[in-house]
């Protein structure tokens, strides 16, 4: 089945979140070391980039390296890291070619320098791009993220710019990493796990989540065309009921 063609081009979501699971558990099938499957999970993630820009998916995070995974044996770490600096480099060309914009969030300073560096090269060399957003998610977890929110309203309190009864929301939003951006529709995760590993746990609130057995290096267009597909046939209530969104539903 051709699932691309089944998508409603008036119903796409603009921002698609992803956790990248099951690198380790595919290279172990094959026989090989874990980073071998790291290594083969970046020809997925150019898939599914150059998938949003085919549909008009505006905005793509993908969950790269929590702070978690600093746990990790060392040898993956660190081979992990290189990984990145050298991918970076050599896909800078092509997200300028297919209109790709790259931005990072997470605790960007717990990276090696040179990591940092191939980063920033990378972030300004395609700053201009406007068919896709793609914002890595390295070093990132939303404990993290969200404790940094409440510490510099905390600040603001201190600072007598804010006052603790005109907290709202909005003011947890605007110190969030993910502040430009519209939150996701839709969250993927791959491998079969059920459960979203410290990742935009604010901003998945009303997100629609798919889950797929399918281990990241093996994702390919067509599994991303299906979880968009899925997406379309839900109804996204947001506390409503189904009559609310739609008048003549009597569910």
């Amino acid at each position: 089945m051709d699932f691309k063609s089944h998508i409603d081009p008036l119903n796409i979501p603009k921002h698609v979140a992803i956790i990248m699971d099951g690198n380790g558990r595919w290279a172990k099938k094959q026989g090989e070391d874990r980073i071998f499957g790291h290594y083969e999970g970046v020809n997925s993630v150019r898939e599914i980039v150059e998938a949003c820009g085919e549909i008009g998916v505006r905005f793509l995070t993908l969950y790269a390296f929590s702070t978690e995974n600093w746990n990790r044996p060392k040898e993956e770490v660190d081979a992990l890291m290189e990984l990145l600096v050298s991918t970076i480099a050599m896909e800078t060309p092509n997200l300028n070619k297919k209109g790709v914009k790259l931005r990072v969030i997470g605790d960007i300073e717990s990276l090696p320098t040179s990591c940092q560096a191939e980063l920033q090269e990378s972030i300004a060399a395609t700053a201009a791009n406007t068919t896709v957003t793609l914002i890595l998610a390295l070093s990132y977890s939303s404990k993290w993220e969200i404790t940094n929110a409440v510490k510099q309203i905390a600040q603001q309190v201190v600072n007598n710019k804010l006052t603790v009864k005109d907290i709202q929301a909005k003011h947890i939003e605007a110190y969030l990493s993910t502040n430009e951006w519209p939150d996701p529709e839709l969250m993927i995760r791959t491998s079969g796990e059920h459960r979203i590993s410290n990742f935009l746990l604010w901003q998945l609130a009303y997100a629609e989540f798919y889950f797929t057995d399918i281990l990241w290096p093996e994702f390919r267009k067509q599994d991303f065309f299906r979880a968009v597909l899925s997406y379309q046939k839900r109804e996204r209530r947001f506390g409503l009921t189904s009559s609310q969104i739609s008048p003549n539903s009597h569910s």
